[in-house]
């Protein structure tokens, strides 16, 4: 194999994110024949987490566990990074476009002196050339961008490039690094989640989100029961969160998550603009709102005029039909 590329995973509660196998299939598609070398940081042991990698799809994974790897910092995270790139040589690097990846990314690229492009959603080959495609103004507009040199440097959004199939029959070589994480500036000592439980809102294949017209945090209830029955997440606009109906952990939109569900069930949002930059992706729409004139009918598949506290409770009734 000529090409190598590095795919930087992301490790949570000792659990590899979803958009990191995306990853590895962005890069498969970037290059077919190239060496894919999954990169891994924890505190924690990650030789399982390193066999779960190659079964989706990479050939070989590099290992790192140090006490300074417990909570992301991106001098941390950089210093490793850095290290296994000046060893490795490799011909590009592919992350997911998370709030880390958003981080880290920039910083390495500059201290490479290397293109980067950010928030993918597809690529597309032109002879032997990759072409990323990207959105811009807030969605309404994509933009295709290439490479002018041979250094390859992109995140990509999470759902929008299948991983490929788990096959724990793929074999490759799992290596433990040891590399000395100093002199770092800032520390992280402890992480506070306010977030909800459950289904991490930016991979969740099915999102239940609310607006100003659910009325108050109690309000709220019957869209997390929707949620559950569906297996999705729970997310808001801003103006329900500037409302104290939730927290701003759950914000899609211009100014939070950008996210693109299978399913996307918008229920009470007016749908205004900085709210359908964060969504308008979606590949199924559908919105429940009692005005008819809403904007959020625009841009939806499917919708239903009425009340929410109506609508609701008979969608999860029929759902529960349908599941039993």
């Amino acid at each position: 194999m000529s090409d190598k590329l590095l795919v930087i995973g992301e490790v949570r509660d000792n659990d590899i994110r979803n958009v990191s196998f995306e990853a590895i299939a962005a890069a498969k598609q970037i290059s077919a024949d190239a060496e894919i070398v999954g990169v891994l940081l924890s505190d924690n042991d990650l030789a399982s987490a390193g066999e779960e990698f190659i079964a989706y799809g990479a050939d070989s994974v590099i290992t790192v566990t140090h006490d300074n790897l417990k909570n992301y910092t991106s001098e941390g995270y950089g210093q490793v990074v850095l290290e296994i790139i000046d060893e490795l040589s490799p011909n590009g690097i592919v992350m997911g476009h998370t709030s880390i990846g958003k981080d880290l990314t920039p910083k390495i690229a500059s201290r490479l002196s290397a293109g980067l492009i950010s928030d993918v959603v597809d690529i597309e080959k032109d002879g032997e050339a990759a072409v990323y495609i990207r959105p811009i103004y807030s969605g309404k507009a994509f933009e295709k961008k290439a490479f002018e040199d041979d250094f390859t440097f992109v995140t990509i959004r999470p759902n929008n490039i299948p991983a490929l199939e788990k096959d724990v029959s793929r074999s490759g070589e799992v290596t433990s690094k040891d590399i000395d994480i100093k002199d770092l500036r800032t520390v992280v000592k402890e992480v506070m989640r306010k977030a909800s439980e459950g289904v991490d809102l930016s991979e969740a294949d099915v999102i239940v989100a609310g607006g100003r017209g659910v009325k108050s945090a109690e309000g709220f209830k019957p869209l997390y029961e929707l949620a559950e029955v569906l297996g999705g997440a729970v997310g808001a606009s801003r103006g329900a969160c500037d409302a104290d109906y939730c927290d701003y952990a759950l914000q899609i939109g211009q100014t939070g998550k950008v996210v693109t569900p299978d399913l996307y069930i918008a229920v009470g949002i007016s749908g205004a603009i900085q709210h359908l930059a964060g969504m308008s992706n979606s590949k199924v729409i559908v919105a429940i709102n009692k005005d008819p004139e809403s904007n959020i009918f625009n841009v939806a598949d499917y919708g239903i005029v009425g009340d929410l506290f109506e609508v609701i409770p008979l969608l999860i009734e029929e759902i529960k039909k349908v599941k039993a």
